[in-house]
């Protein structure tokens, strides 16, 4: 042992708890446990010491060290490239897939979480070896703050209010309030679209938001998300019973309409607030007129 052994091990540890914390087997259940845990488990630990050896080859002049981390970052595209493909194939065998859009932003999440743990390797150890100790507690904690911050993003519950809606017939058209989903013309159908069916409505709070849920990725994420948390009635090849969204193009309101083996409104409500605002999904026009305006 030397000197550089205690910090370094500190700043393994706290990045690989930031990594566990990091952690999100939810109602999506991706990764799945436990392998894919243990898969990005390992590199999260890799990433660690690579952030908590940077300090000590710095401060022992070793600098030819610190190209690992050009190295680790192709590492960790690959990550990226590998979540992306495996869950594009999987995404094929899913009644409601997540789509690319969705899939795309699991992805970049992986990529951009070992990052993260570098970032809090490379603090703690610093700050114990350029302070001490507690110096070292205080900057996992704080680095602990920033992780919890930039690991989670919008919801779709922060930029748009969600109502259930009556799901109804006129003629064959099937509605959501007033917004048209499609056209279902055999009786049979009707009467369990009726019977299982639910129909929601998100309204966007801004014009921003309004271009953001209009986003087709983003609106596949929505009946993913619902389908995995409700359950959906339907089998493959059954396209009247398949979970649809259409846009009312006055307001820019959408009409969600699942069946889902749970009918629970609440929480199909909850699921819904708790969708993920995908990232290339998100535009500000609203900002190109202020900046357009600031430049006249």
């Amino acid at each position: 042992m030397n000197e550089y052994t205690i910090p370094i091990l500190f700043g393994v540890i706290a990045g690989t708890l930031a990594r566990i914390y990091m952690f999100r087997t939810d109602y999506r259940q991706y990764p799945t446990y436990p392998h894919g845990m243990i898969i990005h488990l390992a590199l999260g630990f890799i990433a660690a010491s690579l952030g908590a050896l940077v300090v000590p080859s710095i401060m022992e002049q070793e600098f030819t060290a610190v190209t690992f981390l050009t190295l680790a970052a192709s590492q960790f595209r690959e990550v990226r490239n590998m979540e992306r493909k495996t869950l594009t194939e999987m995404d094929s065998l899913e009644l409601v897939p997540r789509g690319a859009s969705y899939i795309e932003g699991i992805a970049v999440t992986f990529e951009g979480r070992n990052y993260l743990v570098i970032f809090i390797s490379f603090v703690t150890s610093f700050a114990y070896l350029a302070i001490n100790v507690w110096a070292g507690l205080v900057a996992a904690f704080l680095a602990f703050l920033v992780a919890k911050k930039y690991m989670t993003g919008s919801k779709l519950g922060k930029i748009a209010n969600i109502e259930q809606k009556e799901v109804r017939f006129e003629g064959a058209g099937l509605y959501v309030d007033n917004i048209y989903i499609m056209n279902i013309g055999i009786p049979a159908r009707q009467k369990e679209i009726l019977e299982h069916g639910l129909g929601f409505t998100i309204s966007p709070k801004n014009f921003d938001a309004r271009m953001t849920i209009g986003n087709l990725g983003q609106r596949q994420a929505i009946l993913h998300d619902l389908a995995i948390s409700l359950g959906v009635y339907r089998d493959s090849g059954t396209p009247a019973l398949v979970p649809l969204i259409k846009r009312d193009l006055d307001d820019g309101r959408i009409g969600v309409f699942i069946l889902p083996q749970n009918k629970s409104v609440d929480l199909a409500m909850k699921v819904i607030s708790q969708v993920p605002t995908l990232e290339n999904a998100i535009r500000m026009p609203t900002e190109t007129k202020k900046k357009g305006s600031d430049s006249s």
